[in-house]
C-alpha cells in the first residue's frame, strides 16, 4: 500500500470513531436541547404574559366593598352653568358627604371620569359635577370658570334641598379635580372660604395633575383653612401639566402644616402587561354615566381612552377615599398622609412583584 493510502486509512480509522461519537452523543444532546426549548419557551412566554396589574382591592380605601348598589344621576342648568348630580341609592341614605368633582379641560361629559364617580357615589357620597364650560368658550372663558363652578354648585345645593334628593352633609365637604379641574378644586375651596354668608368649609382637597392651562388664575389660596387636608398629585410621565402648578399650589397653601398635606408622584411601571403609565390621562377612567349627548374624550381622541387600573385603585381612588375619611371621620389617615407604607403601596403584579410605589414628599 502506498504511503498516501496508508495516510488516508489512518485518518479514516481516527475520524470514523470520532464521527460515531459525535453522532451518538452530541446529536441527541442537541436534539433534546432543541426539544426542551420548543416545549418550555411557550411556558416562559406565558409566564411573562401572566404578570398582570393588581385588581381592585376588596376592601379599604380604593376598594370594592360598596355599601350602595346603585346611583341616581340627574342633569340641571344650561350652558356653562350646567351641572350633574350623582346620589347614592339602594339603599338611599337620608344624608351623605358632598364631593365636588372638577373635570379637566374639555371633559364636560362625566363619562370621562365615570368609573371614579361611580366609585365615589357607591361609597356613599353625593357628587356635584359642574360643567363650567361649553365648546364655544373652551379657549376664551378661563377667567369665568371658577365663578361658573361656584354658581353651579350653589344651584346644586338648592336643588338638593328639594324632595326626593339625598340631603348633603355640609359639615363633610371635599373637592377633587384633574388637570384644569385640579386648579379649580383649590379655587372652589378658596372662594368658599372668602364668602361671609355661611358657606360650608371644604375639609379635604385633592388636586390631581393640575395645570396645562396657564390662562386660569389661581384664587388667594391662603384663605383655605389651616386644618384642611390637602394632596397634590402628579404623574411621572405627564407631559402636559408637569408639576409646576402642583408645586405652586403646595407652596401657596403654607398655612396648612406639613402633617396635613403631601406632594405625591404617581410612578409608571412597565413590568407587566398592560403597563401602568402615569401620564396626563391616567386619572380618566371611562364609564357611561349620567345622561349626555356630548362625546366623551375617548370618542374625540380615540387613542386617549384609558381603562380603570391600579393607578386608580391604589393611586387616586385610594388617596382621595382615605383623605376624605380622615377629614370626615378621623380614620384611615395613614393611607392618605405621612409617607407611610400604606400610603405608598400600589399593589402587586400577578406574580407577586410589587408595583412601583408612590413617591411622597413635603419638599417638592
Amino acid at each position: 500500500m502506498s504511503a498516501q493510502a496508508n495516510s488516508l486509512a489512518k485518518n479514516f480509522s481516527i475520524s470514523f470513531p470520532m464521527s460515531r461519537y459525535i453522532l451518538f452523543f452530541y446529536v441527541p444532546f442537541f436534539i433534546s436541547l432543541i426539544l426542551s426549548f420548543l416545549i418550555l419557551s411557550p411556558l416562559a412566554v406565558s409566564n411573562l404574559q401572566a404578570a398582570t396589574p393588581p385588581p381592585q382591592p376588596q376592601s379599604g380605601p380604593g376598594g370594592s366593598d360598596y355599601p350602595h348598589a346603585a346611583i341616581i344621576s340627574s342633569v340641571h342648568g344650561q350652558g356653562n352653568l350646567k351641572y350633574y348630580l350623582f346620589e347614592p341609592d339602594e339603599p338611599k341614605p337620608e344624608s351623605a358627604p358632598l364631593v365636588i368633582f372638577a373635570h379637566g379641560w374639555g371633559g364636560i361629559n362625566p363619562t370621562d371620569y365615570g368609573s371614579w364617580i361611580n366609585h365615589l357615589v357607591r361609597r356613599g357620597n353625593i357628587v356635584i359635577y359642574p360643567v363650567y364650560q361649553t365648546y364655544t368658550d373652551m379657549f376664551t372663558g378661563f377667567s369665568k370658570y371658577t365663578a361658573n363652578c361656584m354658581t353651579a354648585i350653589k344651584d346644586a345645593l338648592r336643588e338638593l334641598k328639594r324632595p326626593g334628593h339625598v340631603a348633603p352633609d355640609l359639615d363633610k365637604v371635599a373637592t377633587v379635580g384633574h388637570s384644569l379641574g385640579g386648579l379649580l378644586a383649590v379655587n372652589i375651596a378658596a372662594s368658599w372660604a372668602a364668602e361671609q354668608d355661611g358657606a360650608p368649609a371644604v375639609k379635604a382637597i385633592m388636586s390631581v395633575e393640575p395645570g396645562g392651562v396657564p390662562a386660569l388664575p389661581l384664587e388667594d389660596l391662603s384663605l383655605i383653612a389651616a386644618d384642611t387636608l390637602l394632596l397634590t398629585v402628579v404623574g411621572d410621565q405627564d407631559q402636559i401639566a408637569g408639576s409646576r402648578d402642583a408645586r405652586k399650589i403646595f407652596y401657596r397653601t403654607s398655612q396648612i402644616p406639613p402633617q396635613n398635606k403631601d406632594f405625591i408622584t404617581l410612578v409608571s411601571d412597565q413590568y407587566g402587561e398592560p403597563a401602568l403609565i402615569a401620564d396626563h390621562f391616567a386619572p380618566t377612567c371611562e364609564l357611561p354615566i349620567g345622561s349626555s349627548f356630548l362625546p366623551s374624550l375617548s370618542e374625540v381622541f380615540g387613542s386617549l381612552k384609558y381603562a380603570t387600573n391600579a393607578l386608580d385603585f391604589y393611586g387616586t381612588w385610594k388617596l382621595f377615599d382615605a383623605l376624605t375619611e380622615a377629614a370626615f371621620y378621623g380614620k384611615n389617615r395613614e393611607y392618605a398622609l405621612g409617607n407611610t407604607p400604606q400610603q405608598r403601596f400600589m399593589g402587586e403584579w400577578s406574580d407577586g412583584r410589587p408595583v412601583q410605589e408612590l413617591v411622597v414628599t413635603d419638599q417638592p
